[in-house]
């Protein structure tokens, strides 16, 4: 079983940055691979980065690569997303979660445990 508790959201002007911070319960965490979502408000849930076990391998979606950069640090259970660049689309809530897998997955379907979300409002 593996808690997973988000912060760091908030509200931001264009162009400016925030970092998420995902804290995972339990002594198994490098067992997971990490991943992070967001929903906007009447949108399907999105793929935004994920991350293998150890870390040497990460995957993003074309709408965030370049802006945002996933890392984890598997001796503090935690698991990070640094957006810079923000753009107002990225508005949504952001959820991380974890996968029983060695690589990090773009479907939500294959994550196991959900963190509860943190609000990201980016405004223009």
């Amino acid at each position: 079983q593996v808690q997973l508790v988000e912060s760091g959201g908030g509200l931001v002007q264009a162009g400016g940055s925030l970092r998420l911070s995902c804290a995972a319960s339990g002594r198994t965490f490098s067992r997971y691979s990490m991943g992070w979502f967001r929903q906007a408000p009447g949108k399907e849930r999105q793929f935004v980065a994920s991350i293998s076990r150890s870390g040497s391998s990460t995957r993003y979606a074309d709408s965030v690569k370049g802006r945002f950069t996933i890392s984890r640090d598997n001796a503090k259970n935690t698991c990070s997303l640094q957006m810079n660049s923000l753009k107002p689309e990225d508005t949504a809530v952001y959820y991380c979660a974890a996968a029983s897998t060695q690589s990090g997955s773009y479907y939500g379907d294959d994550y196991d445990y959900w963190g509860q979300g943190t609000q990201v409002t980016v405004s223009s």
